[in-house]
């Protein structure tokens, strides 16, 4: 398995992994009799601080896959995974560490933080872009 194809399904993974986390805070409250089923709001914001940080790591992390799945989808798909091995772990180190970095805390430090393990994964981004368009204009 290539590189690429080990971050896309730990990205996924990842993803998953947050989802079934908020699954489980919720199942305890209904189980615990501390809510109702259907009474969540989306952000996690009507449970806890930490909920909502939850919730917004998880959505982090729907919101970014267009563009970083999408370019690891590209270079399997065009058998260009040379393009991308390099920096994919990399990457997938950065997505965790700012969900990481999420659910430890709101505070600005670690907004900042957060900020700067997104600013390598928009960078490794734009990396694989211009490689896949300098490569494929070469031709």
């Amino acid at each position: 398995m290539s590189l690429t194809a080990l971050a896309l399904l730990g990205y996924i993974t990842w993803t998953i992994l947050l989802l079934l986390a908020i699954a489980a805070l919720r199942l305890a409250l209904v189980l615990g009799g501390r809510r109702g089923a259907n009474s969540f709001a989306a952000d996690g914001a009507d449970v806890s601080p930490f909920a909502q940080r939850l919730a917004r790591a998880h959505a982090n992390c729907y919101e970014s896959f267009p563009i970083l799945g999408g370019l690891l989808l590209v270079a399997l798909a065009t058998w260009q995974t040379r393009l991308t091995d390099p920096l994919a772990l990399m990457m997938l180190a950065a997505r965790v560490a700012q969900s990481f970095t999420h659910l430890l805390s709101g505070g600005v430090l670690a907004s900042l933080i957060r900020f700067f393990f997104f600013a390598i994964q928009l960078g490794i981004a734009l990396r694989w872009l211009f490689l896949f368009l300098t490569h494929w204009t070469a031709f």
